[in-house]
């Protein structure tokens, strides 16, 4: 049974963040339930915390989008100046 991906890019905000918090709550069930009395498929972890990752990622695309000019131009040299002292 394969599972349906996610469609993050069609949700808004409130939904992308409703959806945030039900994943990392079924996350965190699903470890406490493997760690307690095991679960049948552990490969559903991994996918729970791919999916989190995704929104994630998903919700800080957003946020890199939304930003100004000179908020990306501060974010470039931070960067910068973070890759020099590595």
């Amino acid at each position: 049974m394969a599972k349906e991906k996610l469609n993050l890019v069609d949700m808004t905000e409130d939904e992308l963040r409703s959806q945030l918090a039900s994943a990392e709550h079924e996350y965190q069930q699903m470890k406490f339930d493997h760690a307690a009395k095991g679960i049948a498929n552990p490969m559903e972890i991994r996918e729970l915390r791919r999916d989190v990752a995704r929104i994630l990622t998903e919700g800080r695309r957003r946020e890199v989008a939304a930003m100004t000019p000179d908020e990306i131009a501060m974010r470039s040299k931070l960067r910068a100046r973070r890759r020099k002292n590595r």
